[in-house]
């Protein structure tokens, strides 16, 4: 269903314990962002849907949207995601509570005008202006005490102000109305510029695509309407309408809205392009990849939603404390209210007051507040800088971290290793090995045998014809090439298959010390070595100084690879960092189970070969965000594959974790300031709701303050901003 008039977190745990008391309703999610509410209603139960939209409308709040599958019991089952909000684009005083506060204000105003020209019954103007003010908010308390909270923000508000009414302060009964109107109106305020990032996200896919038919007629169709397949036009100037494949033409393509990165990139035939880019300047047709609802931008829409509803450790202590925390508080008042009165003979009316103030000063609101509003601006920041956060769970643990282990291929590195050189033993020159491992290689499917033939090409040399290819898994290659039959392998599986010289072992030791890995091309009738080619699998350029980031952060970082130890060791020199090496997915597990005896681990991998380690680890971090293993696996996914993001992450969650304890403190703090300042008789009613209205209007703004998170540069936060390249896709490990 889709929900109206949810202005704070509390409202959540408003709906969700009426919902609760329903029979057979289970499973209830509200997404305070998203203003969305989901639920199961057992098959069979004489509840109906409209039960459910009459309670949730008896709490204040609208139902404008409900789905569901139709059965024999109007059971409600969740058939698809309910569609992301439409941006609204009414004014704050064109909404329900906008027209409330201008309404009292008009009373207002009358009240006091009239007032000077009758002052003898002003008490009696000014006390149906209360009337008429307190009505909306007395009915809602009634129906959330009805449906399991009595003690809500609405109870304390209606009995402070009839109580002032009891006691002849009909003016400041007004004043506490009407202050408290504008608190609700700010909130619903603040709360929709929270929304606005997740609206601006949704956004971004084109409306309309242009649907090319058969015989190349063209026709303007609803971007929701392409199915997998269909074939759309793009222009320079529109946005991509899916994801799919480009099959004709090339342009280039800015990517920003998805990856972050600000330069366009040259896209040509078959390459893979993502909905919501931006064609320059080229005119592309493109296959469609992936309907509307599966897209790369409403995936992660769909996860930022998701990570929103889940709730940080903290803010659900938070709101545990709070259901005893208002009680509480009435208790007190309670006691103010009678004990002075009864044991030291003071002024029933005095105290009253004073208790009534003490109220409305201790409302939660600013409390309940201040971790929901800190963490979904952390999570709409990090989505806007591709930093893609699974809820506040993970978003606070990231902070807490202090080992972060690494994947070397993809992640560390490009994952698209190179030819570096090429040796030839014999007869024949680099030139001819070169082409003898091309032709072996020519049917793999290996980064190692795409970068051999990518080099092959680049060079302008001929590839002989390979016949009879076989492949044994993890070792070498196999084929007749010209009448031999070559095979190009490890060096571990060379020494075994054929003769290793002194010369061969040694060459091979000197280009793995450079950081290479080496592919030995043999004859394996003859059993004779005839050549090297030697790969190398580049560092990201932005390595060694995540690397060095996260070390001034006072995080240790360890490289784990399946690679060779001399080639581990050299990528680990250049990035400064500690290494494991020649490890199966087993052996990282165990070794991220170790880190974790000691430390709280982060794992950062591609997400497709470190499965295991990513989903043990405390906090998992995909590297190239754009594949769907990766975004699934890991709590957290680097959409611009840059080793910085990993401290930007860092600092992210650090900043964000600061911001609730500076809400909590100050909440806590102005309230306890004012409580005092009650009990003594300094202030009153009308403080009492601006202290409040002030504390929460002030946690809310302190919270969007994240929205201006630049990086993580110093452990201080305040970093330049990194913004990383578009992710490559994820080779396999070697």
């Amino acid at each position: 269903m889709r929900l109206d008039g949810m202005d704070c977190a509390s409202c959540v745990g408003k709906i969700e314990a009426a919902l609760a008391r329903i029979r057979d309703v289970s499973d209830v999610r509200v997404n305070f962002t998203t203003e969305t509410l989901e639920l199961t209603l057992a098959a069979g139960s004489i509840t109906r849907v409209g039960d459910i939209e009459k309670m949730i409308k008896g709490l204040g709040f609208g139902v404008s949207d409900a789905r569901q599958l139709s059965s024999p019991s109007d059971a409600v089952v969740e058939a698809e995601p309910v569609p992301a909000p439409a941006m609204r684009d009414q004014r704050w005083w064109q909404t329900r509570k906008g027209r409330h506060v201008l309404g009292l204000g008009l009373l207002m105003g009358s009240a006091y005008a009239i007032a000077q020209f009758i002052p003898l019954h002003a008490e009696w103007i000014f006390a149906a202006a209360v009337v008429a003010g307190v009505i909306p908010f007395a009915r809602k308390a009634v129906a959330l005490a009805m449906s399991g909270s009595p003690f809500s923000i609405e109870t304390l508000m209606s009995v402070a102000a009839i109580g002032a009414l009891v006691i002849g302060e009909a003016e400041e009964a007004a004043a506490v109305v009407f202050l408290f109107a504008i608190g609700e109106l700010l909130e619903s305020v603040a709360a929709g510029r929270a929304r606005a990032g997740i609206k601006a996200l949704a956004s971004l896919v084109p409306k309309t695509a242009v649907l090319l038919d058969a015989n190349g007629g063209q026709r303007s169709v609803a971007a929701t309407s392409l199915r997998v397949n269909d074939l759309v036009l793009v222009r320079p100037g529109d946005r991509v309408p899916a994801d799919g494949q480009i099959v004709h033409g090339n342009s280039s393509l800015d990517e920003s809205p998805v990856t972050g990165e600000s330069m366009p990139r040259a896209r040509a035939k078959g390459d893979s392009i993502f909905a919501g880019s931006i064609n320059v300047d080229g005119v592309l047709q493109v296959r469609v990849e992936k309907t509307a609802a599966d897209n790369t931008i409403s995936r992660i829409v769909h996860l930022v939603e998701q990570a929103q509803s889940s709730k940080a450790p903290t803010a659900r202590f938070i709101e545990k404390f709070s259901r005893y925390y208002t009680p509480a508080v009435m208790l007190i008042a309670a006691v103010i209210i009678t004990i002075p009165p009864l044991a030291m003979g003071a002024d029933w009316s005095t105290w009253l007051y004073r208790g009534l103030a003490l109220l409305l000063i201790a409302c939660p609101c600013a409390l309940v507040l201040s971790t929901p509003a800190a963490i979904a601006s952390g999570l709409a920041v990090g989505t806007r800088r591709g930093l893609l956060i699974k809820g506040g769970n993970a978003l606070e643990t990231i902070g807490k971290v202090n080992a972060i282990a690494f994947d070397k291929t993809g992640t560390l590195t490009e994952g698209k290793p190179r030819v570096t050189e090429v040796l030839a033993f014999g007869k024949r020159d680099e030139h001819k090995i070169l082409a003898l491992a091309a032709a072996v290689e020519s049917g793999s499917n290996h980064p190692l045998a795409k970068a051999i033939l990518g080099h092959a090409e680049a060079v302008g040399i001929a590839i002989p014809q390979a016949s009879d290819a076989t492949a044994t898994a993890g070792k070498a290659v196999h084929a007749r090439v010209g009448g031999l039959r070559l095979a190009v392998g490890s060096p571990i599986h060379a020494a075994q298959a054929a003769t290793l010289g002194a010369l061969e072992r040694k060459a091979i030791e000197k280009l793995e010390e450079g950081g290479n890995t080496v592919a030995v091309l043999f004859n394996e009738q003859a059993r004779e070595v005839l050549g090297l080619v030697a790969l190398r699998d580049e560092p990201r350029r932005d390595a060694r100084e995540g690397v060095a980031q996260l070390k001034a952060m006072g995080i240790r970082s360890v490289m784990l690879t399946g690679d060779n130890r001399r080639t581990a060791q050299a990528i680990a020199k250049g990035l400064g960092i500690e290494w494991k090496a020649e490890l199966l997915p087993q052996d990282k597990l165990n070794l991220v189970n170790e880190m974790k005896q000691t430390s709280k681990v982060a794992m950062v991998g591609d997400g497709i070969n470190d499965a295991p380690a990513l989903a043990t680890a405390d906090v998992g971090i995909a590297m190239g965000g754009g594949t769907d293993v990766a975004i699934e696996t890991a709590d957290a996914a680097l959409l611009k594959s840059r080793v910085t993001d990993v401290a930007h992450l860092v600092a992210l969650s650090r900043a964000t974790m600061a911001n609730i304890h500076q809400n909590v403190v100050f909440a806590l703090a102005l309230k306890s300031l004012f409580l005092v300042t009650t009990v003594l008789g300094i202030t009153g009613l009308w403080i009492a709701v601006l202290a409040d209205t002030g504390a929460t209007a002030i946690v809310t703004l302190n919270a969007l303050r994240l929205l201006r998170f630049k990086g993580a540069e110093s452990v201080d936060g305040d970093l330049a901003e990194g913004l990383p390249a578009r992710l490559p896709v994820p080779a396999e490990s070697h």
